[in-house]
């Protein structure tokens, strides 16, 4: 049976989505980051890079949310827009720009030392982010779903970190993109995903952030590089 290396954070969410979504049996396996469970030299084993999410498909390893909803697509035929270009152009915008720059966004607005200044690496990432997602409900203008006519693993991708906006961006965020909220109430709205969002509830995770979550979830604060 395919296992699944998870937490509740948004990239394993929506590897979670396509599970529930398609009716792939899996086995879910907690990975409680904030333990620092991620550097266990049998995860290192499944992803050298030491993230969730990722699965182990009886032996076949892959590895980032991205390349397994798009792995996972192919194996099952399920959620892929016939226009392969358009797939993998707004597959990788959100791969390389709304997951990267929503997690600093993140990240700098509630998790960086409040001791330090970071007014410049705030603004930057707030910006970027508000940037990624205008061009998004842009393109969402007079469409229903991202590529196509028929709702797909781009729209899951995003959905994983988009439902966070108001988190990322403030509580009134979503107003600047009525767009994209429309999207994410849709297939928030959907059983699947539902279940999707429950799946951590199964399991018990640290709750906490405090020195040793921090130390395992941070661990640019213990070594300078440069």
């Amino acid at each position: 049976m395919l296992k699944f290396y998870f937490n509740g954070s948004p990239n394993p969410t929506k590897v979670a989505l396509f599970l529930e979504e398609s009716g792939l049996a899996f086995e879910p396996v907690k990975i409680d980051t904030r333990k620092g469970e991620q550097f266990a030299p049998e995860f290192l084993k499944i992803n050298p890079n030491g993230k969730v999410p990722a699965i182990d498909d009886n032996g076949t390893i892959v590895f980032d949310s991205n390349a397994i909803l798009l792995y996972l697509a192919e194996k099952t035929g399920k959620f892929l827009p016939s226009n392969r270009a358009e797939l993998l152009s707004w597959l990788m915008f959100v791969a390389s720009g709304v997951g990267p720059y929503s997690g600093q966004a993140v990240h700098f607005k509630h998790f960086a030392p409040k001791d330090q200044n970071h007014d410049y690496a705030h603004n930057r990432y707030q910006y970027e982010t508000d940037r990624h997602y205008r061009i998004l409900d842009g393109h969402l203008q007079g469409r229903r779903y991202m590529v196509g006519d028929s709702y797909s693993i781009v729209d899951m991708a995003l959905w994983g970190w988009a439902r966070m906006v108001p988190f990322k961006l403030g509580d009134d965020a979503f107003a600047r993109y009525p767009n994209v909220k429309r999207l994410v109430d849709e297939i928030s709205a959907r059983p699947a995903a539902a279940r999707a969002i429950a799946l951590k509830d199964k399991f018990t995770f640290k709750a906490e952030m405090d020195d040793e979550a921090r130390s395992n979830m941070f661990k640019h604060m213990a070594t300078k590089v440069a």
